[in-house]
């Protein structure tokens, strides 16, 4: 039975058809990747890239969130003149109906609509994308509510592209104190202390967070969604950005996937990340995440007072 089916809780619906949409997003990015015209485009600086992929990908994952669920506030990474509307083409996610079981906490089934701020990343790990490091890249919808991510959609387009005859791409939801699904759950391993962090900007200071924490290995990756991703995989335990670089499109959907999973992401000061609709886009405290079974607190604690000071909201 589809998560669209009537009685369904408001937000079971949403993480649905988030799934349909951002899987739609995927297939945009693999077609013009194939084409090879990406259109590529300079935003803030050299590193901060946009595609006619981000931008093709985010008129089709805002006008189908725009459409069905019009009361919600969404918000884009690449702004308002992507999110026009196409004339009637509006991607349909009411016909995937192959997502079930997904669960919605108590405290959560009443949200209403105009309670949800959407935050949307179509192209996370944009530079990866162009370098053609594709495992990096990721479609990231995040849904808040009181302020608190409470689910989120991870799509990654490539993934198993480097299995040839696979099928490309899965996508893993959650939804926080409910339900998590997409992918099997792994554990990181024991006796090591592996973290994630930027391969693209770093810094004095985030090199500081992470000596800090004497780590056994250092993975140097895009994408936030990735980094995350790395934690539900097993692969790291600690994902460490001591910077003000990302914002909340790239952390809200992350989040909620990854505390559905037993995991936790702060900023590096241990505080809650805002993501009301009025909150700054931009992450100026940085952010620390670790995976299920982890402790957080304790990374917390070995963060040097200068690098908290350094970081400031």
């Amino acid at each position: 039975m589809s998560v669209a089916a009537k009685g369904a809780p408001l937000l079971s619906r949403v993480v649905g058809y988030s799934v349909a949409i951002a899987n739609n997003a995927g297939n945009i990015i693999r077609d013009i990747m194939k084409k090879g015209e990406l259109g590529i485009v300079e935003k803030e600086s050299a590193q901060d890239l946009q595609t006619e992929a981000d931008r093709a990908a985010q008129r089709s994952i805002i006008t189908a969130l725009q459409k069905y669920f019009p009361k919600s506030t969404i918000i884009g990474e690449e702004g308002e003149e992507e999110v026009k509307d196409l004339s009637g083409q509006v991607f349909d996610p009411t016909a995937d109906s192959s997502v079930s079981g997904i669960t919605c906490p108590s405290h959560l089934t009443s949200v209403a609509e105009e309670e949800l701020v959407i935050w949307v990343d179509p192209l996370d790990g944009t530079a990866e994308y162009t370098q053609g490091l594709l495992d990096h890249v990721t479609v990231l919808i995040g849904i808040a509510s009181g302020g608190k991510a409470v689910g989120g959609v991870i799509h990654q387009p490539y993934y198993n592209y480097q299995n040839p005859g696979s099928k490309l791409g899965r996508t893993i939801w959650g939804i926080v104190g409910g339900s998590v699904g997409g992918m099997p759950l792994t554990a990181p391993p024991d006796g090591k202390l592996i973290v994630t962090t930027t391969r693209s900007h770093s810094s004095s200071t985030v090199n500081d967070a992470i000596a800090a924490l004497s780590p056994t290995e250092v993975l140097r990756v895009g994408g936030a969604g990735h980094k995350v991703m790395m934690l539900l995989e097993g692969k790291a335990h600690v994902y460490v950005f001591a910077s003000p670089g990302c914002k909340k499109w790239d952390t809200c959907a992350p989040q909620a996937v990854l505390e559905a999973a037993g995991g936790v992401l702060s900023d590096i000061q241990g505080k809650v990340i805002p993501y009301h609709a009025s909150a700054p886009h931009r992450n100026s405290t940085g952010v620390l995440a670790s995976a299920a079974g982890q402790d957080h607190q304790a990374f917390l604690t070995k963060i040097p007072q200068h690098v908290k000071d350094n970081l400031k909201a």
